[in-house]
């Protein structure tokens, strides 16, 4: 719940732009951020090191599937898909191989850096920065019964000279529309790519952490990537962190006694210790609390509300996974600039519903507590929108 100066209460229906897992202000994880204020606020994470990043990285290593064993800190969803991208780059050239290119998903959206807008889909969110932006190879989205389309471009793209790395959302992409595709096709994909060496980056920043149903999302396909992306529900949703997880061969391919072949990335806020505080509290409630439990539960009622949904005239292509639902709104104009996206968010709001279309594209993805009475208001307030708010 989200209360407001003048007085109402609103639903989060989308965990406040996908990061919030297990609510606002979980006490847990409120506790261990107050208990490690008074411990340590800051310390530059180069040459040093502290307890909270060390816990972090140990019970990381611990969840996550073999052969991801090396944990680099960062901020945020896009800076640990620019460190991804550097850890590919880096691993080939230590290793005096010519491999520099990158494939990309079609429609995909990997973060507002340089190098996350550059691999992510061409357009409005990055037109104006074109001269900044790096070529990469776009294989076809893996749509229903056109799966083999991309499957065969990301085979041409590993068999030409220079193929470096193939970076991913797994199952579902978020920002290019809550687009879903089945987990044989990126099992797939992850063997191709691994039948040609090229490096396969999976950016599990909003699919992890129980949102797709699983942990990660690429268990769904039985897929270990090379190298894994986690921010957004890392602390909870509470303070900003993320990870970039590698496998032992990209690690050695950057230790060298030789100092010039170290991997050179660094913020001033790596690995600060309220916020690995905070994820280490979120670790622990996955561990003590019936968390999957509480992620079937919302899946189910999710899809009872989108059965509810999917009949009402204006409302196609319905489609969820995991705690997440989506459906499209039938407008003059789709997209992301569609002229009804607006009207939606001002509806939803006056509602007091705490919604944000993608254009006409509506999705729901609320934290993991969320009540059978507020998850029905906001079924109900996306029906009532598109039978009173909007033009005939």
């Amino acid at each position: 719940m989200l209360h407001t100066a003048d007085g109402r209460r609103v639903i989060d229906a989308i965990s406040s732009w996908w990061v919030t897992t297990h609510g606002h202000c979980h006490p847990r994880i409120m506790a261990a951020i107050r208990d490690q204020s008074e411990r340590l606020d800051q310390l530059i994470f180069a040459g040093w090191t502290h307890q909270p990043a060390e816990d972090l990285a140990a019970e990381l290593v611990r969840i996550m599937p073999r052969p991801l064993d090396h944990v680099f800190f960062s901020d945020s969803g896009s800076t640990s898909v620019e460190v991804a991208l550097k850890m590919a780059l880096g691993m080939f050239a230590h290793r005096n191989e010519s491999r520099h290119r990158i494939a990309v998903l079609e429609h995909s959206y990997h973060g507002d850096t340089i190098g996350g807008m550059s691999v992510g889909a061409r357009g409005v969110f990055n037109r104006p920065y074109a001269p900044l932006l790096f070529d990469v190879e776009t294989i076809p989205f893996p749509a229903q019964a056109a799966e083999q389309l991309a499957l065969d471009a990301l085979e041409r793209f590993c068999a030409r000279g220079a193929a470096a790395a193939f970076i991913v959302e797994p199952l579902l992409l978020g920002a290019g529309g809550m687009l879903i595709y089945p987990a044989w096709a990126l099992a797939e994909m992850r063997a191709i790519c691994a039948a040609h060496g090229v490096l396969f980056i999976a950016d599990e920043v909003m699919t992890a952490w129980g949102r797709t149903g699983t942990l990660l999302a690429c268990e769904q396909a039985g897929v270990v990537p090379d190298i894994l992306c986690l921010s957004k529900g890392l602390t909870g949703g509470s303070l900003p962190l993320a990870v970039t997880i590698a496998t032992p061969e990209i690690y050695a391919a950057h230790y060298s006694s030789d100092r010039a072949r170290q991997f050179f990335h660094s913020s001033s806020y790596t690995a600060n210790p309220l916020a690995c505080a905070a994820a280490n509290a979120n670790l622990a409630i996955w561990r003590d609390e019936p968390v999957a439990e509480r992620i079937a539960s919302l899946a189910a009622r999710q899809s009872k509300g989108l059965s509810r949904l999917a009949e009402y005239p204006r409302i196609t292509n319905p489609r969820q996974l995991g705690t997440v639902i989506a459906m499209d709104v039938a407008a003059n104009d789709d997209g992301y600039l569609s002229e009804i996206g607006p009207t939606l968010k001002a509806a939803f709001a006056a509602r007091n519903v705490l919604l944000r279309p993608l254009g006409n594209t509506v999705y729901v993805m609320p934290p993991y507590c969320i009540d059978d009475v507020d998850l029905r208001r906001v079924h109900d307030v996306i029906e009532e929108v598109c039978h009173e708010a909007l033009p005939k």
